[in-house]
Formats: C-alpha cells, structure tokens, sequence
C-alpha cells in the first residue's frame, strides 16, 4: 500500500526531518534528536504536524443520538466551544478507537480519531448511523499542527485576536489565525505541556505553518516529531491507541471508566455494566523502574516469584525523570501504588514499582 503523504510533506523534508511510516502515512519522526525535541516542549515551544488523524462531521437533528450511541462518554453534556474525550466501545467489551468530540454547535459536532482507524471507524459510525444523521469524512481536507509548551500563549498570541491564555482545558474557540478564517483552535493537548491545536484547510496549511514559525521565533520554537510525542505523552500516562488499549481492551480495565458513563445506552454497555459490578480481573498501571533498564512494549511483567503477572505497552526512558517508565496491564492485585513488580528485560527480572499517573507532575 502506497504511502499517503500530509499536505507539509515537502516543508518537513525540506526542515531536515526524518521521515517514516506511521499510521499509513509518511510522517516526521524527529528533526534533531528526540531528548532535544521532548524539553523543547515541556522548557519552551514546539510545533507538531499531527494531520494524519482523522476528521468527521456529524449534523443534524439525529446528530447527537448517534454520537450518544456510539460513544462512552456523555456527549449531551457538550455546549457549543467545548471538547470531550471518549471511545467508540465494540460489541466484544474492547475499543474501537479513542477520539475527542467536539461541538461545533446545535446538532453539529466533529469527531477527531486516531489516524491509523480512519477506515475502520467511519465504517464503525456509518454502520449505527441507522436514522440519517448527516456525515462527512474531511480527514483528507483538513491539516492539524499541534503547538505544545508553556511557552505558547506567547508564541502565538500574535497570530488571532481570540484570547489564548484565558481558554479553558478541552475548550475551543473559532476565530481568525495568522489571516486565515474559521481556523478551529483548541486546548486539548497531548504532552502535559499546555498548548493548542490548530485545524485549518491544507490549502492554508502552509501558510499557517510558517507563520507559526515566524512568530515563536522569539520563544525558540522549533518543529518536533512523533518520537518526542511518544515520549511527552507517556509522561503523562496518556493511552496510545494500538499500544495500551485496543480492540480487546475493555474502557474499565484501561482506566476509562471515568469516560463510560452508564447513565444511558451505548453499544455494549450493558456487558460492560456487568464487568464494572464484578470488577476487572486486569488493569493498566503506570510503572516506573527501581533499576537500571529501559521497559519495552510486549516485555513481561512478573512478580518476585517469576510468575507472569502482566505485560508492558508502552515504555521508554523517561527524559524529564531520567529513568525508566512504563504502562502495562497487570493482575489487579498488583495494581496498587508502591507494589513491586519486575519487568523481564533480556531473561534479567529488572526491579521497578507501580506508581500514580502522571509520572510528570505539574
């Protein structure tokens, strides 16, 4: 299958980025080198290209009944300018996918998905959509750059007249950006850093781009990649989709349950009604290690004993801690802050313990 290529394709290859695939995209990884890019971000100011995800339209009066449907979380709580996370459950007690809901307003709404489900969840949602709500796929229109760090407010302040410090976590506002209308700016982000995203058309994405780099200049913004995103994220013990949840991970064992609201009927919600009752036999924790040791997706996790108790999804050696991090699910006996765990490195039991997320506090 042939690589699709986002709108700034030739701008990050022209900025010296190394390119690979990601997602059925060909997407820049770093720039410099990934510990440069991630304090970047969490010091100063960086941009991220994140145009590979995935954007749908929902309108109309059956609008919000098919979001309420396909969606854990409780979109008639939404108002217009504000932002919900939530996942698609399937009918075998796993996820779909996860997205942000956003409401456009009355009956409009935009779902933002994981790039590497495009396919798969607009034929997820065009399947429920049984009572005509009005769809629409713009992820191929549309370019999304995430600007993260805390010195971002100041690097891009310049650019639009709506007033970015003031904007409060998962909001949004539409206004004009570096010239271009109707350009979506939001506060969700994904690196603990504070921030915005920006959704503009990708025949202005080029423009907008550059005009975000002009302006941070002052602030030392520089362009970062996926793999200073991996790290940010993981930080903050943010779920990866694919890695930590997928389509045989239940929301409740993930951690989710405070986006699965059963006060209404969603697809599956009665068996995962029944799973919260009975409570989960496994659950995704944040570890870090008491040993020198980088963790790794699909290393195990075992108990002073040796017996295998987990398995790792993600990990890394955590730039901001200076050691080793990770999440994975575990026996839910074992998922108590303070356990001690082991992570099985190279046939070697490397010490480490379970912890609260975030393992980067604020």
């Amino acid at each position: 299958m042939e690589l699709k290529k986002i709108a700034l394709n030739d701008v990050h290859e022209s900025l010296g980025a190394k390119m690979v695939p990601f997602a059925g995209y060909n997407m820049p990884v770093r720039y410099s080198s990934d510990l440069e890019e991630h304090n970047t971000v969490r010091n100063g100011v960086g941009i991220f290209d994140v145009s590979h995800m995935g954007e749908f339209l929902v309108k109309g009066p059956e609008a919000l009944d098919l979001i309420q449907r396909i969606t854990s979380n409780d979109a008639s709580k939404l108002t217009p300018g504000k932002i919900q996370y939530s996942c698609f459950p399937n009918e075998d007690g796993g996820i779909v996918d996860d997205l942000l809901v956003y409401c456009m307003a009355e009956n409009e709404y935009m779902l933002v998905v994981n790039a590497s489900n495009i396919e798969k969840d607009w034929a997820w949602v065009s399947k429920y959509n049984t009572k005509g709500a009005e769809l629409e796929n713009i992820s191929d229109k549309m370019s999304l750059f995430a600007v993260q760090g805390p010195k971002t407010v100041e690097a891009l302040q310049s650019l639009t007249s709506v007033d970015l410090g003031s904007m409060v976590y998962y909001t949004f506002e539409k206004g004009e950006f570096a010239g271009v209308p109707d350009v979506i700016l939001s506060a969700t982000g994904y690196t603990g850093s504070g921030g915005f995203e920006i959704y503009v058309k990708n025949e202005d994405a080029e423009k907008v781009f550059h005009a975000i780099m002009e302006a941070g200049k002052e602030q030392g913004i520089k362009p970062i990649g996926l793999g200073a995103r991996d790290t940010l994220r993981l930080e903050m013990g943010f779920c990866l989709y694919g890695n930590d949840i997928n389509d045989t991970t239940s929301p409740l064992e993930a951690g989710l349950g405070w986006i699965t609201k059963f006060d209404k009927e969603f697809v599956n919600s009665e068996n995962l009604k029944e799973q919260k009752a009975a409570g989960v036999s496994k659950k995704l924790v944040g570890f870090e290690m008491l040993e020198k040791a980088i963790p790794r997706a699909h290393y195990e996790i075992v108990n002073a004993e040796g017996e295998q108790i987990g398995e790792v999804t993600s990990g890394t050696m955590s730039p901001s801690l200076g050691k080793g991090i990770g999440m994975g699910y575990v026996q839910t006996e074992y998922s108590k802050p303070g356990t001690e765990v082991f992570v099985r490195v190279r046939n070697k039991d490397m010490k480490g313990q379970i912890v609260k997320l975030p393992f980067v506090k604020k």
